[in-house]
Order: structure tokens, then sequence, then C-alpha cells
């Protein structure tokens, strides 16, 4: 399995009163992850989204480990752990740049057909397109 990294750092706005990063910012930075992920594989959400197209989470398993602080250089982490037909579980770290691994995740992410605003939003497979990229790159 190939690991995909991402460099984040740490922004005063990421921070609580103490000045380490409130906890859920790393779920930003995870997202992020995922993101350039799929944009360095030549996935672009936007495209999707405009044919109605798109992931959303379904499941987190988040554990934090160590605090991150103000200016902190991290690199978010991404491994596809099981690629299904509408799914894709995602292992992933946030960790500074001298290793240590300040948080650890599994997320769930389901792929979803929007309709028109006030429709419900339903499962599906992913396009055929969509998961042979995902499959090259496992």
């Amino acid at each position: 399995m190939l690991t995909f990294e991402w460099p984040v750092r740490v922004y005063y706005e990421d921070t609580d009163a103490g000045g380490i990063v409130y906890y859920a910012n790393y779920l930003k930075f995870l997202e992020r992850g995922r993101t350039e992920w799929l944009r360095s594989l030549g996935i672009e959400q936007d495209t999707w989204l405009a044919h109605g197209i798109g992931f959303v989470v379904r499941q987190v398993h988040l554990e934090l480990l160590q605090p991150a602080r103000f200016n902190d250089e991290l690199i978010v982490t991404v491994v596809v752990e099981r690629l299904g037909r509408a799914s894709v579980v995602f292992a992933q770290q946030v960790t500074r740049r001298d290793g240590t691994v300040l948080c650890q995740a599994q997320v769930k992410a389901a792929c979803v057909q929007f309709g028109q605003p006030g429709d419900a939003v339903k499962a599906v497979p992913m396009p055929p397109a969509i998961l042979e990229v995902l499959q090259r790159a496992n």
C-alpha cells in the first residue's frame, strides 16, 4: 500500500486558548490530506460534484496521542486500508516533521449521489472512472 503525504503548518487560528491544536481541527487536516491525495490522482471533487457524485465521511475513529502547537510543521498521511465498490476506508496519521505521531485515524468515506436540494442523498457505487484510478493507485 502506498502512503501519500501532505504537509500542513499549524496556524494560530487552529489553536485553542492554551496554544495547542483544537481537537476538531485534526479532522480538517485529515480531510485536506484525503482531498490532496485525490487531486494527486487526477480526481477533482468539484468536477464530480457538478455531476451529482461526491464522497461523504460515514465513520471516523480518532486517537489523539500528542498535542500539536502553533507553527508546528506537520505531515498528514493517507493510506487506503480497504477499497470497496461504494466506499473507501483510510488509515491516516498526523505527525510532526520529527516523526512524532500526534493523531491516528481510521476514516470511512462513502460515494453518494446528490439530487436536487432537499432530495435524499443515496449511496451509490463509485463511477468506473474513479474506481479504476483508486484501484491502480492502491
